[in-house]
């Protein structure tokens, strides 16, 4: 009982998640993310790769994915729980955790989105904010880029150290490149590794 209601929650997320990787996607191509397409552009790019990826936009707005998502019967504590949104300490309003960002699904090898890494699209800090840990997203158990990689037919796997890094391997032919989720390589992201090769 207590197992199903955790499948249950957990399946609920993982809808939302991918509801919020088409939110942002679709961010990227309106009127407001103009220039976060340019940057994507600018750093080699195209749109196929950014199709591919799912990368998206996060507005400049402190609500824009809560509405979208509320609209689409997403709950408050839903949104807490995908890390997408943070909740204020002073007022308990909550907003989105991710604003004016180039977001980078991150997708497990059974192809949920489970998190996502945005990025910056000037000198600003932190340069990447990734999503929390959450009931579908533990960072020391999955890799950037591995949904792919799996099917590569290389004998080996590129590990690097970022979103762009993977998506520019990739784009040279480089299949078989993954990273680690803006933490240390753990143990767990071996272990991953080592189903797919020892190389």
């Amino acid at each position: 009982e207590q197992y199903q209601s955790r499948y249950k929650a957990q399946e609920r997320l993982w809808a939302l998640s991918k509801e919020a990787a088409r939110f942002f996607y679709s961010k990227l191509y309106a009127p407001e993310g103009a220039e976060a397409l340019a940057y994507a552009r600018e750093r080699g790019m195209p749109k196929s790769t950014l199709t591919t990826f799912g990368v998206g936009y996060a507005p400049n707005t402190w609500d824009s994915l809560v509405k979208a998502m509320k609209a689409k019967g997403y709950t408050e504590q839903e949104l807490i729980d995908s890390g997408l949104v943070t909740k204020s300490q002073k007022n308990g309003n909550i907003y989105d955790r991710f604003r004016d960002r180039l977001m980078f699904p991150i997708i497990d090898v059974r192809g949920n989105v489970i998190g996502f890494g945005g990025r910056v699209l000037d000198d600003g800090t932190p340069k990447y904010l990734n999503s929390p840990e959450t009931e579908i997203f533990d960072k020391s158990r999955n890799l950037y880029g591995l949904n792919f990689a799996r099917s590569s037919k290389k004998q080996n796997i590129i590990l690097c150290e970022g979103y762009m890094d993977v998506i520019s391997l990739h784009q040279a032919g480089f299949d078989q490149a993954v990273a680690s989720l803006g933490t240390a390589f753990t143990s767990g992201q071996a272990m991953l590794l080592k189903r797919y090769t020892t190389n």
